[in-house]
């Protein structure tokens, strides 16, 4: 198999459904923040778990931790303090074998595009580096749902030397002609910007796998055109069709039964044969997934 012949590195799954299935404190509007707030133990906990499926990057647990999730005034006041720690615990967990990915999510909700604020990303984007840069190895964008965006998060990197991996959302429909960002830009313009910017990968996530597939036959081809070192990926959760008009966040989404580990290491299979060698697993996605990965990868 193609990800035998080449290197594969092995992502984690959704941090905040994980936490959410074993117990820890959990609700909106915090999500996954609140478990830093009031049980960091059980952060370390999910990140343990996910190294012992396999997982060869971990992503540090801070994705809610912006002022659409604990609210602005929180942010001020807490956001470094908590962001740090989610790097004290990923850094923790990881030791000196695993990898550290450090979490630049976006700012405003997910698959929201049109929330995008680039006066706050000017700020929040500075002091998210500078809390995890002590911990982190990979600098990981994810969830980003435009070029704006994607843009706004590598000016904060101005001048890290950490790696940059660039992770788009895409738009879950599958009657579109091609598949494209959450903002309608294609997969072409995500290469273009990915390229600007000097990203070390480009991958797509918390999106339909079954549209992750598509965005692979499309990109890989591309990649290989323009971009041959360039590493492309993905990691999929098991969500619903979430419409570009939905909340951000607002609610807890509905879950694919049928995304099962050993359904989702059959679709993850597929990326590879289009020259994914970065995966792992988004919202939904937990260890047992991870580990059907792993003994995909081995």
């Amino acid at each position: 198999m193609m990800a035998k012949e080449k290197n594969c590195t092995l992502l984690d799954g959704g941090l905040g459904r994980e936490l959410k299935r074993i117990g820890a404190p959990f609700q909106q509007p915090e999500w996954s923040a609140l478990a830093l707030m009031q049980a960091p133990e059980k952060v370390l906990e999910v990140h343990q778990s996910f190294i012992a499926a396999g997982a060869q990057v971990i992503t540090t647990n801070n994705y809610a931790v912006v002022p659409f999730h604990i609210g602005e005034q929180r942010f001020l006041e807490q956001g470094s303090t908590l962001t740090e720690l989610a790097g004290k615990l990923a850094r923790e967990a990881a030791g000196e074998t695993i990898r550290v990915g450090g979490c630049l999510p976006p700012l405003s909700g997910s698959y929201r595009p049109d929330l995008f604020d680039s006066e706050l990303a000017s700020t929040a984007y500075p002091m998210i580096v500078k809390a995890l840069e002590p911990y982190v190895d990979i600098w990981q964008a994810e969830t980003i749902s435009s070029l704006d965006e994607a843009r706004a998060v590598a000016r904060a990197l101005d001048g890290s030397d950490k790696p940059l991996w660039l992770s788009f959302t895409l738009m879950d429909d599958l009657d579109l002609a091609q598949p494209c960002l959450r903002s309608g830009e294609s997969l072409s313009a995500a290469l273009d910007v990915a390229l600007e910017v000097h990203a070390s990968a480009l991958l797509f996530n918390c999106s339909l796998p079954e549209i992750i597939s598509r965005a692979m036959t499309e990109l890989g081809p591309l990649r290989d055109a323009r971009a041959p070192d360039l590493e492309i990926g993905g990691y999929g959760n098991t969500f619903t069709p979430r419409k570009s008009d939905a909340e951000a966040n607002g609610v807890f989404a509905d879950m694919r039964s049928e995304v099962s580990p050993s359904h989702y290491a059959d679709i993850v299979a597929d990326w590879k044969s289009h020259g994914a060698t970065i995966v792992g697993g988004c919202c939904g996605i937990g260890p047992d997934h991870i580990a059907a990965l792993a003994s995909d990868i081995s």
